[in-house]
């Protein structure tokens, strides 16, 4: 009795094993096996990303070098520690935060008017073809003009105030925008608008729920490339008659010899710059596997 028993419970266990061999993995055992392998993957790619910084550190070190041994004078080529006591000082009177903060704020409040206005106009040169007609020559045109072009008629039109340099910095955001949203939208597929159509949307609710976010990627590009653009612009703008901002800093210390000063207006532009873009690029990734 007890063997057949036994029997019988072996039996049962290898129905069971048969069972689980051929019923498919559940959601949340693929989700753990999708994990376990691209958790290789990302080791491999964190290596790579490491491989960035080694440019960086080589020039940090050539200039190290030229500065303290290669016999570079000081008055053309600031040593590392002058452009550190230089950032020290000018953070210890305020005047730096200061400057950080009106050129971040010019930046933001530039490209949001600009990529919002290049938006509009690459929806309208994009989406109709007598809008590309009227519109596409000159837009051409004006974004063939230089930034510091536009600096006497802002001047004259505007003044000296922050409303100058927000125009000069929305105008240099806006043109990216405008090509990358104009461009993507002449290239949604088809099927797409007429499944919208069928589902009774017109214009803008069909722009709204369905062409524009078939651009979203493209879109996250042209805000990258507007504000990179926006951050070239800063500096043009920052000649109005300023008295703060980094492109201040940058021609005081001109007139005044610091070329401390100059490295560190520089460097601050740059890191401002990077870390701007990366937070896009992070928002981009996000946008490609939302819209994938």
């Amino acid at each position: 009795m007890t063997d057949l028993v036994s029997g019988s419970t072996r039996e049962a266990d290898a129905r069971q094993a048969v069972r689980d061999a051929t019923v498919p993995p559940t959601a949340a055992a693929a989700e753990e096996a999708r994990r376990t392998s691209s958790a290789p993957s990302r080791r491999r790619r964190l290596p790579l990303a490491l491989l960035g910084v080694l440019l960086p550190v080589a020039v940090l070190a050539a200039w190290l070098l030229a500065t303290s041994v290669g016999g570079v004078p000081s008055y053309r080529v600031p040593s590392p520690l002058d452009v550190w006591t230089a950032g020290v000082q000018l953070a210890g009177t305020g005047q730096l935060g200061q400057y950080v903060a009106i050129s971040v704020q010019r930046v933001l409040i530039g490209f949001a008017v600009g990529s919002l206005i290049g938006l509009v106009l690459g929806a309208v040169v994009g989406l109709s073809r007598v809008g590309e007609a009227v519109l596409a020559p000159s837009i051409a045109a004006v974004r063939a003009v230089p930034s510091l072009a536009w600096v006497p008629l802002l001047i004259l039109y505007l003044g000296i105030g922050e409303d100058s340099k927000i125009t000069l910095i929305a105008i240099g955001a806006a043109f990216p925008v405008f090509t990358t949203v104009a461009g993507s939208l002449r290239h949604v597929d088809p099927h797409l608008v007429e499944a919208g159509r069928a589902y009774g949307l017109r214009r803008v609710s069909l722009f709204t729920r369905v062409q524009l976010p078939a651009v979203i990627p493209s879109l996250v590009s042209g805000l990258r490339l507007a504000l990179a653009q926006a951050w070239l612009f800063l500096v043009a703008a920052e000649l109005i008659a300023s008295s703060m901002g980094l492109g201040f800093l940058l021609t005081e210390s001109q007139s005044n010899g610091r070329v401390d000063r100059i490295y560190l207006a520089i460097l601050l532009l740059a890191l401002l710059g990077t870390l701007s873009d990366t937070v896009l690029n992070v928002v981009q990734r996000v946008a490609l596997r939302r819209w994938r």
